[in-house]
């Protein structure tokens, strides 16, 4: 089916551009026309047009000067010039300027139908890519990272330096505490972020795999490999490169890794061309890679080149306070996700989330809370929604213990203590705990001194 397209026809010859618009419109083309640079031009600042089809000599303004500013205001537009046969040198260099294509006078018109089509083609695919790369941003960017806790804080500052420079980032953490985000938070704060972000999870190769995933190969360098293959490094080339599970890669490929960040060039496996390129590095690991270093598992020369910024991302139990930002976060996109309504939650619900000690992290809180908004069947989320191992406290740092033959009033100000000294000191938190007001809670404190 053929494309159909907004289109500007300018020409100071009458005949030429009625002609070309009569021919264009019973394509179904909507057509407008100017006679002049100057004209033309205040069309296409008040109107978004696919096309514009532009005689290169013209009074007023001339096609080369209208292209320019084309090229300058609205640079999606495909520009198409018309030309003389004395003056074929000059088109030549209008498509060197920028322009889609050129015609000699007098136009054959169906390889302008032709032209039009493939330009309407390629510009349709040019605005899928910018609304994808857009789509990206919204769904990668800073933004996205939830968290006011001053450990989080303290990340996202070095995020906003570090982002905008060609540094190596290692990214350590515990599993779930969600280093991939903050890989693609520094990819889209950088200047690369037109460019692609490339991932790989170094755990989940083989050794001979993960070399070929990484470097590429040449055909017949293996059984199997048929044809020639570009690596991740190729791929990235001018974008960023993120490696997860850095300290799960063997000996061999530590070095190969090595050579590439210090000469920033490598050779596909099989091959002995070498290829330059220019990437810049993010990896990743839930191992304290210095421990590995010292245990002679990891190289020191690798490790120092890696980690020339480092991120530590905090365990979701040393910023609890981020936990109610995160619940409620994730009740909405899976509420939206499984076409529920959304919900809310109940105060004692959420105290109980925030005394868990959540040893999977942010990617164990959000799966627990997806499991929560399918499983319940009105519009609150209370705490007999929950997964029994939150309802009942099940860590011994969170088991309160007394011995039998206290009075009941020093049973009492043992557990408010205890129960404060969980919630860290906050004091509404704790007075959601025990389920009493705050006034109440400091009456009590003031009584115990």
């Amino acid at each position: 089916m053929a494309l159909t397209g907004n289109i500007l026809v300018v020409d100071d010859e009458k005949n030429i551009r009625e002609g070309i618009q009569k021919f264009l419109e019973i394509e179904k083309h909507d057509v407008d026309t100017a006679p002049d640079g100057e004209k033309a031009f205040e069309k296409i600042k008040a109107e978004d047009y696919d096309i514009v089809i532009a005689d290169l000599k013209m009074p007023l303004m001339s096609g080369e000067e209208l292209l320019e500013k084309i090229n300058f205001f609205k640079p999606y537009i495909k520009v198409i010039v018309l030309t003389g046969h004395g003056t074929i040198e000059n088109a030549v260099a209008s498509m060197k300027k920028g322009a889609y294509d050129f015609f000699t006078k007098p136009v054959n018109i169906d390889k302008l139908l032709i032209t039009i089509q493939r330009a309407l083609k390629e510009k349709n695919l040019m605005m899928e890519n910018f609304q994808l790369k857009q789509q990206l941003e919204e769904k990668y960017g800073f933004e996205k990272i939830i968290g006011h806790s001053e450990p989080i804080k303290k990340v996202l500052d070095i995020v906003k330096q570090v982002a905008p420079t060609r540094a190596s980032i290692l990214i350590e953490g515990e599993s779930g505490t969600g280093k991939e985000l903050i890989a693609n938070a520094i990819h889209y704060l950088s200047e690369r972020k037109n460019n692609s972000l490339i991932k790989v999870h170094c755990a989940a190769l083989n050794e001979n795999l993960l070399e070929s995933e990484l470097f590429g190969h040449e055909k017949g360098s293996f059984t199997g490999a048929l044809s020639s293959k570009k690596g991740r490094f190729e791929l990235s080339d001018g974008g960023t490169l993120f490696l997860d599970e850095i300290g799960e890669i063997s000996s061999m490929i530590q070095v190969k890794l090595l050579r590439v960040l210090q000469e920033r060039e490598f050779e596909r496996v099989g091959g002995a061309k070498s290829i330059k390129v220019d990437v810049r590095l993010i990896s990743a690991t839930n191992r304290d890679l210095l421990e590995e270093v010292k245990k002679g598992n990891f190289r020191e020369d690798l490790y120092y080149r890696l980690k020339v910024v480092s991120l530590k991302i905090p365990a979701l139990r040393e910023r609890k306070s981020d936990i109610p930002l995160l619940v409620n976060a994730f009740i909405r996109e899976f509420s939206e996700m499984n076409h529920k309504p959304i919900m809310t939650i109940t105060p004692k619900a959420l105290s109980l989330l925030e005394a868990y000690q959540w040893p999977g992290n942010i990617r164990e809180l959000s799966n627990v809370i997806e499991g929560i908004v399918v499983l319940t069947k009105g519009t609150v989320i209370t705490d007999k929604d929950l997964p029994e191992n939150l309802r009942t406290v099940s860590h011994a740092k969170d088991v309160f213990s007394i011995d039998m033959g206290l009075p009941m009033s020093e049973v009492e100000k043992r557990y408010i203590l205890s129960t404060l000294e969980f919630s860290g000191g906050n004091k509404s938190k704790a007075a959601r705990v025990l389920d009493i007001g705050r006034k109440t809670l400091h009456r009590k404190l003031d009584e115990y001194g």
